[in-house]
């Protein structure tokens, strides 16, 4: 069955569990990354079942063998996030008739709601993965599907703004607010749900072969990553001051690290409109240029999980609600930063090293550096796999549920 039972009362939902959504369609694109840079795909900008297939059968034992990991891993994990999705729902639908639910709609939980259009993201930039890598044909009538996904992802983040004008609309007019339990980043999720539109609206504009398809990927898809930066930097410096007035609580220590796939799904965002902006309208910018962002941002997100990881180190997180016996919907955040990292790393090894001329493709430096991506992919791997047995295996302890 795809669904399991509905939460138990004595294991409280959380809308944070769409997280556990989020992690595997994310770890989809950790296994697009093999097919993406190691699958020859002259004249598209991504890989497609053609390309595939070709590589697979004219390449050597190690990139057949890559193909086989990617293809399976895909496949598994496309399982694992329709299965995970349908719990969520089924347990929103049941959470939403809860006295529970009235009060996380009047406290600063609120936006945990943007978990739901964040993990609804990742589910239509999922989907596009599986079409590319299991459709045959699929890029001869990829134009016609371009502009749904484009709505798609519009109805979405119009979902996520109608939370967001709850929210706003509620703190802003009659206050309540509470400042002192603001003690994390966990309101810069709103900001990565948006960067996650964002980057699925900029896809067409990397792909698409019309001028006027791509203009309005660049538009639309500007327009929620700049909301995204925006509510990301307001509230990392209103958390980051909570924080220090009161300290972190281990609950939401995960939150510290949210940084880490924002910038991720932000650089992504900008490369393919950068890319449609080279193709369309006459912009070129260096493999240098390239190379100086992604390895700025690369740094950004080690020094952010620096401070993240000594923050869950002092609280014992792992051993306490990873491989311990209590239970947070909020451990499901420790996956996005991993994979995230993972994914960053192809792009600054491919995009940046190898491009400018750094790195010869295949050599030493660059199996090195795929090995440390592909490490962090194992890891996160056994991660979403130990919170689903855990979370959603029928298991009777109490959850613990961040309340803010």
């Amino acid at each position: 069955m795809l669904s399991p039972p509905v939460a138990r009362a004595d294991a409280p939902y959380s809308p944070l569990y769409f997280l556990a959504t989020l992690g595997s369609g994310g770890l989809m694109v950790t296994f697009f990354m093999f097919l993406m840079f190691w699958v020859p795909h002259p004249g598209r900008p991504v890989p497609i079942f053609e390309d595939i297939t070709a590589a697979f059968s004219s390449g050597a034992l190690p990139l057949q063998a890559a193909i086989v990991v990617a293809m399976v891993g895909i496949a598994g994990l496309t399982f694992l996030l329709i299965k995970s999705l349908f719990w969520n729902l089924r347990n929103l639908s049941a959470f939403r008739a809860t006295p529970a639910y009235q009060a996380l709609r009047t406290s600063n939980a609120e936006t945990q709601l943007m978990a739901i259009p964040l993990a609804l993201a990742m589910v239509v930039n999922g989907g596009f993965i599986v079409g590319l890598v299991f459709v045959p044909g699929l890029w001869t009538v990829v134009e016609y599907l371009f502009p749904v996904a484009m709505i798609a992802f519009v109805l979405i983040g119009g979902y996520g703004l109608m939370i967001m004008r709850d929210f706003f609309g509620r703190v802003l007019i009659n206050g309540g607010f509470d400042c002192a339990k603001n003690n994390s980043f966990a309101q810069v999720l709103p900001a990565f749900a948006f960067a996650m539109v964002g980057v699925g609206l900029a896809a067409p504009a990397a792909m698409s072969g019309s001028a006027l398809v791509a203009g309005v990927s660049f538009v639309l898809s500007s327009f929620f990553i700049v909301v995204a930066i925006l509510l990301a930097v307001a509230n990392v410096i209103l958390g980051l001051r909570a924080m220090m007035e009161n300290g972190a609580t281990a609950e939401s220590a995960p939150t510290l690290l949210v940084i880490v796939p924002l910038i991720t799904v932000i650089t992504i965002a900008w490369m393919r409109q950068n890319h449609g902006l080279h193709v369309h309208f006459d912009v070129h910018g260096g493999a240098g240029e390239t190379l100086s962002m992604l390895t700025t941002l690369l740094m950004v997100q080690l020094a952010v999980l620096a401070l993240g990881l000594t923050v869950l180190r002092r609280f014992g997180y792992i051993s306490t609600f990873i491989t311990g016996p209590e239970k947070s919907a909020g451990s499901y955040a420790l996956v996005c930063p991993g994979v995230a990292l993972s994914v960053m790393l192809h792009f600054w090894l491919n995009k940046g090293l190898v491009a400018s001329g750094l790195v010869d493709k295949f050599s030493l430096t660059y199996l090195l550096i795929s090995a440390v991506a592909i490490a962090l992919q194992v890891v996160m791997i056994w991660l979403v796999l130990k919170l689903n047995a855990k979370h959603m295996g029928g298991t009777d302890r109490q959850v613990a549920v961040p309340a803010e």
